[in-house]
């Protein structure tokens, strides 16, 4: 199915309300209803001690992947927050682009429950990263019009 919201807008989304990763140079490449790719391009920026990429980095990507899985299915509802996020960190990721697939797993009228798994780029079947969370949505009648 179509996603409510293009990898275009998702892309714009991320320069202009989630600067934090945009600016690290994260993309949104695939988008379908309830399905999200997404890129964090390599940077030593993205680097701890041990030559390894940071958990907060790692985090980062995945709440993005999730909001984005969220309004793939619900359209353009920026008011959408993080209520809670849990990752379990599965190995230590060598330095590379990370790559991270998310998916919804259950969205209702008032909350979104979803998952993100990390790995990096051409490494999909060593996972470095599982993530899950839920997104409040806003009521309608509390939504801006756009």
């Amino acid at each position: 199915m179509t996603a409510k919201v293009s990898v275009a807008e998702m892309n714009q989304i991320l320069q202009e309300d989630l600067s934090f990763m945009g600016n690290l140079g994260a993309r949104f490449e695939e988008m379908t209803d309830g399905y999200v790719v997404a890129r964090l391009p390599y940077s030593d920026l993205l680097l701890r001690p041990g030559g390894t990429i940071n958990g907060p980095a790692m985090m980062g990507l995945a709440d993005a992947v999730l909001y984005a899985v969220v309004l793939s299915r619900i359209g353009m509802v920026k008011l959408a927050v993080t209520t809670s996020l849990t990752a379990n960190f599965l190995r230590r990721p060598k330095p590379g682009d990370l790559m991270a697939v998310g998916k919804l797993i259950k969205c209702g009228q008032r909350l979104a429950y979803g998952e993100v798994l990390l790995h990096i780029d051409g490494r999909d079947d060593d996972p470095v990263c599982h993530v899950t969370g839920t997104y409040s949505i806003p009521p309608k009648e509390e939504r801006p019009t756009q």
